[in-house]
């Protein structure tokens, strides 16, 4: 017998054990996974290399635009002459400064948070004179009270448009770390509010209220800064009136 006959009569032999049929659905299922995965790899690939291409053209386009050749200077910017006596110097940038603090109008209130020198940090109201906004009397302003009885302005807050006591809640503000000092979130309610209340990530949370001493009508409050790190993340303002009805939607 020739090594091919061999070969033949081997493969028409029987297997020495069983195989089970194979399991067509697993096997399909197993494909499309790994197709999946490869799409996804596929997909952040093309993000890269997307990515990739936009960072080499925008470098392209900045080499092309700082070349020298391409963009030539102005002639008052490429032989500059200094100021003289006939010419005025151009004029420097304004400089940042704080705005001075505003004197209270009515009694200033202690939000019982100290400074790390050991001033108080107080929230009161203030005049407010603009002939563009004449319906707008007042605003709100979170200062330290120095020992010499003056204050020292962190933020101030007011409404910009409409009535300054127009019902519901106004000049809500804070939430900032202003030179070192946490100031906490505050505003004011213009209506009979007695409590008013809000939840920060689904958990209940409550402002203290004073009544402005120029206007009972009108309702300072704040929230403690442990529990409302910023405006935006309360969801939504509450106003609640003495028999504890409430007074917003």
């Amino acid at each position: 017998m020739t090594d091919l006959e061999t070969l033949r009569s081997a493969l028409r032999e029987p297997p020495a054990e069983d195989f089970a049929e194979p399991d067509l659905g697993a096997i399909m299922t197993k494909g499309r996974r790994i197709r999946r995965r490869r799409r996804l790899a596929t997909g952040a690939g093309g993000v890269a290399a997307t990515l990739v291409t936009v960072l080499v053209i925008v470098g392209a386009v900045a080499l092309k635009g700082s070349s020298p050749e391409q963009q030539p200077l102005p002639p008052a910017a490429s032989a500059p002459t200094p100021p003289s006596a006939s010419a005025p110097a151009p004029a420097p940038a304004p400089a940042i400064t704080e705005a001075p603090s505003e004197q209270p109008f009515g009694e200033a209130i202690p939000l019982g948070i100290k400074g790390e020198d050991g001033r108080e940090l107080v929230i009161h109201a203030f005049a407010i004179d603009e002939p563009q906004m004449a319906d707008v009397k007042f605003g709100l302003q979170v200062a330290y009270r120095n020992r010499a009885g003056d204050y020292d302005a962190l933020l101030a807050a007011n409404e910009f448009k409409g009535s300054d006591r127009s019902f519901g809640f106004h000049a809500v503000d804070g939430g900032d770390l202003i030179r070192g000092t946490f100031v906490p979130v505050f505003g004011y309610f213009s209506g009979p509010a007695a409590r008013i209340t809000s939840t920060v990530r689904g958990k209940p949370v409550e402002a203290r209220v004073v009544p402005w001493s120029e206007d009972p009508s009108v309702v300072i409050f704040w929230f403690d800064p442990g529990q409302v790190e910023s405006p935006y993340v309360l969801t939504p303002l509450i106003a609640y009136d003495a028999r504890g009805q409430r007074l917003t939607k």
